[in-house]
């Protein structure tokens, strides 16, 4: 299927923990680092305040793979109800064309026309990642975050594996990550973050801790051993909303991507047989 520009040797890495809304309080935070072998490097911690911002930093020069925390399609059941182009890139024009209040009034409308307990149409990579359909409009608002981020993706020239047609040049790689479902590996149905600062407790400070522990021993699934420096380790620890963590989690999903490219995956570690309408997240 062809093989990308980005060097296999050391691959420059980033992971983003999105917002549809960024402000100065609750950022977009993305994770730099570099894949040596099975070992993760984090580099830096950079946060945007503005989907601006973000877009400018998406224009910029220089090759990367990146792992967002942001769903990079709707559910097949979902497109086919509203009868919306069922090609990816077709629809992800049209999605982008509707407002919020749109949004929310059109999926509202599918919603109330289903039974308690099956409202919203999932995805196939749901189930296994356990996921939030990728159409809620709140808590969290994930439809909003496709709306804000894969549009700004695609004009920045970034290429999405499995979602389009094989790009051998691209420089730039967007793979769709979950940190919840590497968390949920290492601690279970342990809480490690939250944005009320009443919630913000001393045995979510030990779950980060943990997550991170696990992440240096490389004693998760992913196989891969991340490397910080005590600041950052602070940093990620200090950081109680979760935000720098996830973005790390993040990074971690995409490094995995790319091992999987560099041992010979065109698709980055993405299923052969995924919707190519849907997407699927990293390692789910």
């Amino acid at each position: 299927m062809g093989t990308a520009a980005v060097s296999a040797s050391v691959t420059p890495l980033l992971g983003c923990d999105f917002s549809s809304s960024p402000t100065r309080r609750k950022p977009i935070v993305i994770a730099f680092g570099q894949l040596a072998g099975t070992r993760v490097q984090l580099d830096r911690l950079e946060r945007f305040e503005t989907l601006t911002a973000f877009s400018e930093f998406l224009s910029q020069p220089g090759a990367w793979v990146g792992g967002f925390d942001l769903p990079f399609g709707l559910p097949r059941e979902l497109v086919e109800h509203l009868d919306w182009p069922t090609d990816w890139a077709r629809c992800i024009d049209h999605f982008s064309t509707l407002d919020r209040a749109q949004i929310r009034a059109t999926f509202k409308t599918f919603c109330d026309g289903r039974p308690v307990g099956g409202k919203f149409a999932h995805r196939a990579t749901d189930k296994p990642a356990q996921s939030s359909p990728s159409m809620k409009w709140v808590n969290p608002p994930v439809a909003y975050m496709l709306h804000a981020g894969v549009p700004r993706l695609l004009a920045a020239g970034v290429h999405f594996p499995g979602l389009q047609p094989v790009a051998p040049l691209a420089r730039h790689v967007a793979l769709e990550a979950y940190p919840g479902l590497l968390a949920r590996e290492v601690l279970g149905t342990r809480s490690y973050k939250s944005d009320d600062k009443s919630k913000q407790t001393p045995q979510r400070l030990i779950a980060r801790k943990d997550l991170i522990t696990t992440l240096e021993l490389d004693q998760s699934k992913l196989q891969l051993r991340l490397k910080v420096t005590h600041a950052q380790r602070d940093t990620l620890i200090e950081d109680a909303s979760g935000d720098s963590l996830d973005a790390v989690l993040c990074l971690m999903q995409a490094a995995w991507g790319q091992m999987k490219f560099n041992s010979g995956n065109p698709l980055y570690g993405l299923p052969a047989d995924l919707d190519a309408l849907e997407g699927w997240i990293l390692s789910a």
